[in-house]
């Protein structure tokens, strides 16, 4: 094999270059908006111009190595394009096609070197592809994180107003259901009555409403939603008697003082939304029990609570927990397990049920761990 100045050589040896700088330019001249679909497009054209390249470097006529170093520069130049804004699937044919290219062209041009020599020469022309793979593949990594930190900033998003509307506008709504039946019952023979029931209704559905409009800001981004914080235990005194109120269970509320202190923050929101699960549980599912209770019992390192009620509720929350529960129990079993903590159900005494968490807390003040 032989250099050569022809200007039939000399064309045959543009070829590689100008087809690469061709699709290089091809992908830029274009809309600003078009720019990242045809960068995403240049797999297929940077295949077949190394495939050129390969070619021209093996011909038996060859031209000036000038060229070959244009197409090296101008290969690699597409390889970090393509790592950057191709499909994976054509990363396969794309990548190492090009890496040949780049990697055996000076090899034609030092015969007569031992075959270690070769090798060395190849994995010198390799570095420039590597370096190119590296320059498109950090950024493409980079999109890949954000995405996925989109997607799943996103997916907590959407869990997060689930359980805003399950835990409270559910049990505001249940609550609205139950006043609204009774009031229809008693219109006639007790009007006072009924409009005790709407007054009830009135308040149940201004609480709705406000449910709804935290987590409506809460889709505006976290830094609206941070502005107004959820309920906590502090806030269970009214939430048990408008339960008693608005039904026929008679609900009581056991919380010591120091409970309020000792639970944190995160733990006294996820206990208030337990008592909202377990009573709306109780409105729906054992409408004709006669009595609930709501007990905080701290230990030195954790705080119990235990929503019971008597009978009317264990034929269908046998059902529930042989369907594997609700939307409501799993996700607070998913909170308190988050703090540390433990939650469960079952039957409890003559036909009733009792919902049970142990979350965590702080130890009682001038006591340590």
């Amino acid at each position: 094999m032989g250099e050569s100045t022809g200007p039939a050589v000399m064309a045959l040896g543009a070829l590689p270059s100008l087809a690469a700088a061709g699709s290089l330019v091809w992908a830029v001249a274009c809309r600003r908006t078009e720019v990242r679909q045809r960068l995403a497009r240049l797999a297929r054209p940077t295949a077949v111009c190394a495939a050129l390249s390969l070619i021209t470097s093996f011909a038996p006529l060859r031209a000036g190595s000038g060229w070959k170093l244009a197409e090296a520069a101008l290969l690699s130049l597409l390889v970090a394009v393509v790592t950057r804004w191709s499909r994976e699937d054509h990363l396969a044919w794309a990548l190492p096609s090009a890496a040949l290219a780049v990697t055996l062209w000076p090899l034609p041009l030092v015969t007569g070197d031992s075959f270690l020599e070769s090798i060395g020469i190849g994995t010198f022309w390799l570095l420039p592809v590597a370096a190119a793979v590296a320059a498109g593949a950090y950024p493409r990594r980079q999109e890949l994180r954000r995405r996925r930190a989109v997607a799943e900033a996103r997916s907590a998003q959407r869990l997060q107003l689930s359980r805003d509307l399950h835990d409270f506008v559910a049990h505001d709504i249940s609550g609205i259901v139950v006043q609204a039946q009774a009031a229809r019952f008693v219109a006639a023979t007790d009007p006072a009555h009924a409009v005790l029931a709407l007054e009830r209704i009135e308040k149940a559905g201004l609480s709705a409403l406000a449910a709804m409009d935290r987590t409506v800001r809460m889709l505006h981004g976290p830094e609206a939603a941070a502005t107004e914080p959820l309920p906590d235990v502090s806030q269970l005194r009214p939430l048990v008697e408008n339960f008693t109120a608005a039904g026929a269970t008679e609900a009581h509320l056991d919380l010591p003082h120091p409970v309020t202190e000792r639970l944190s923050r995160e733990a006294g929101s996820v206990a208030y939304r337990i008592v909202v699960e377990g009573l709306t549980n109780i409105r729906r599912h054992a409408p004709d029990a006669s009595r609930a209770t709501v007990a905080f019992t701290p230990t030195a390192t954790t705080v119990e609570l235990r929503i019971t009620n008597d009978r009317g509720a264990a034929r269908t929350s046998a059902r529930r927990v042989a369907r594997g529960g609700g939307l409501g129990l799993p996700a607070l079993t998913g909170h308190a397990q988050a703090l540390g903590g433990t939650l469960t159900a079952g039957p409890h005494g003559d036909g009733g049920w009792q919902l049970t968490a142990v979350l965590p807390a702080a130890p009682p003040k001038g006591k340590t761990p």
